[in-house]
């Protein structure tokens, strides 16, 4: 079954076009990667489908529900979820408060929910009534996925979760990436770590210049010569 379908997109910023006709599908439970060089429209796609640039063309539908046009505020009620990669937290609020705003939307926070993430990240809870501001780059990528996992969403997005992580604590975000989706979680993920996230996924799609360029699994992807000489470094 496809949890998103976008088809078409044309999007960019203002009057400014970064992506055309880009199409993209994101089955249940499935671990999908873009990558491709910087510049390529990445990162504008996934923000499209949050919703937070300029729709200019094409569709996004998300459980058979169009959701071009929705704002953010209304895209996180369909089961998306959303982890940018900058300004992800609140970094003035402590932990439990910076998880708490994750439920914002409900009327009171569920313990369980707030349990679950605790037990995924555990750093989190020893760290509760710390300030986020105080944690270090992978504890504030660790939280700010918990507070967007507190609506238990069908599918994350999750925008370059490894840039600036010191390389030994890359891996271990990988793993906690691995973890989620293998607990039932859709994960579309924009990532500079191109041979690791086609290592990971289910299907990747390689992006050039705002536009589909390659699209297959993230094996098929890895194994292709032209791809691995264009893209991952030989």
């Amino acid at each position: 079954m496809t949890t998103l379908e976008v088809h078409g997109l044309d999007a960019g910023y203002g009057d400014l076009q970064i992506v055309e006709d880009v199409d993209l599908t994101v089955d249940d439970s499935e671990y999908v990667a873009i990558v491709g060089p910087n510049g390529a429209g990445k990162s504008t796609v996934m923000k499209s489908v949050f919703g937070l640039t300029t729709h200019m063309g094409g569709s996004i539908e998300f459980a058979d529900e169009e959701i071009s046009g929705y704002r953010p505020e209304e895209i996180i009620t369909t089961g998306i979820g959303y982890v940018p990669q900058n300004d992800n937290i609140f970094p003035s609020l402590s932990v439990i408060e910076n998880l708490e705003m994750g439920a914002y939307i409900l009327d009171h926070v569920p313990q369980d929910r707030l349990e679950r993430i605790f037990d995924r990240f555990p750093i989190l809870r020893e760290r509760r009534n710390q300030t986020a501001g105080d944690l270090s780059g992978g504890q504030r990528q660790m939280l700010a996925m918990g507070r967007a996992l507190m609506l238990d969403p069908d599918l994350l997005l999750l925008d370059e979760p490894s840039a600036g992580l010191a390389p030994d604590l890359v891996d271990e975000m990988f793993d906690r990436i691995d973890r989620i989706n293998e607990d039932g979680t859709g994960v579309l993920l924009v990532e500079q770590n191109a041979k690791e996230a086609l290592r990971r996924c289910d299907r990747g799609y390689v992006l050039v210049q705002g536009q589909n360029r390659y699209v297959d699994s993230g094996e098929a992807l890895l194994r292709d010569e032209q791809v691995r000489q264009d893209f991952l470094g030989g």
